[in-house]
């Protein structure tokens, strides 16, 4: 796996440092409080740059609104390590450094898995994992932990897995649309961008899964939209940048998860749903065109 990041201009290069330390900052602080053992003797193996900037491909478009995120693998040695809420501090951490002090120019998405884990993928020779070994960067990589070697995936068989992955998502991201449209038309405002929250997040993991036989879990709609958009750019028209109007229902979507269900304060309108759900029925057809030329290849 590279090492270098010559590639990515000075600046970048000093927020990946300052990722790096944060993760690690926050690893050790667990360790600190630890009282079980297999906390305790946790390891933190690897952490990895995916994804646009791994590649030299990133998007940085002040006028637009858009910046690709820092996709970031962490390889960890006990499963239990893996759990969203062992990583919620450095990620409120990170977040705040983009949003507030501005040490971070760009949002970082973090995955997290076991080496073993990993490796029993990219044995499989799921390509989501493969492509990591291939095009990511070691921003830390802890000696004698390797990756490994990729295994080719037989067409028939990806084929296979990937068909089941469309016939259970799909159907079920199209049902939570429907069922949005009609508490929408009910007057139930918060309970239809709730669902169309939902029919949004599953159409993204239905994609994902579809075209690369992995989907992060997460409901965190800008996590799964970046990834999906990266793998299949024409998702990208389902939510036009230029257009106010698009951002703001997309930001809306964005913040029904929690709050269409548990704040007062959160509001949307009739002419900003039916907005919204027109987009959610574009994106619809999108991802249906982009997994059936996937699965008919």
């Amino acid at each position: 796996m590279r090492t270098e990041l010559d590639h990515l201009p000075a600046k970048k290069q000093r927020e990946l440092a300052h990722i790096v330390r944060v993760l690690f900052e926050e690893f050790e602080a667990v360790h600190a409080t630890a009282t079980q053992t297999w906390k305790k003797q946790g390891r933190l193996f690897k952490i990895v740059l995916y994804g646009s900037y791994a590649r030299g491909t990133w998007v940085d478009d002040p006028v637009g609104g858009y910046k690709s995120d820092y996709d970031i693998l962490i390889i960890v040695s006990d499963e239990r390590l893996a759990d969203f809420e062992f990583w919620s501090a450095a990620e409120s951490r990170l977040m705040r450094d983009m949003t507030i002090f501005n040490t971070l120019s760009a949002p970082v998405n973090l995955i997290v898995h076991t080496l073993k884990d990993v490796n029993y993928q990219l044995e499989r020779g799921r390509p989501f994992f493969v492509d990591i070994v291939r095009d990511g960067i070691a921003l830390y990589d802890e000696e004698g932990f390797c990756f490994a070697q990729p295994c080719h995936l037989p067409p028939e068989e990806a084929k296979v897995e990937a068909q089941k992955h469309f016939d259970e998502w799909f159907p079920s991201a199209a049902g939570f649309l429907d069922t949005a449209v009609y508490a929408a038309s009910k007057g139930r405002s918060k309970e239809a961008a709730f669902q169309l929250h939902q029919s949004v997040e599953r159409f993204y993991h239905c994609t994902l899964l579809v075209l690369s036989l992995y989907s992060p879990k997460s409901h965190k709609l800008n996590f799964l939209r970046s990834h999906a958009e990266e793998v299949a750019p024409e998702l990208i028209a389902a939510w036009p940048r230029e257009e106010r109007m698009s951002r703001r229902c997309y930001e809306l979507l964005r913040q029904a998860y929690v709050n269409a269900r548990y704040s007062p304060a959160y509001v949307i309108t009739e002419e900003e749903l039916h907005y919204a759900a027109e987009r959610v029925a574009e994106l619809q057809r999108l991802v249906e065109e982009v997994c059936r030329k996937r699965l008919a290849e």
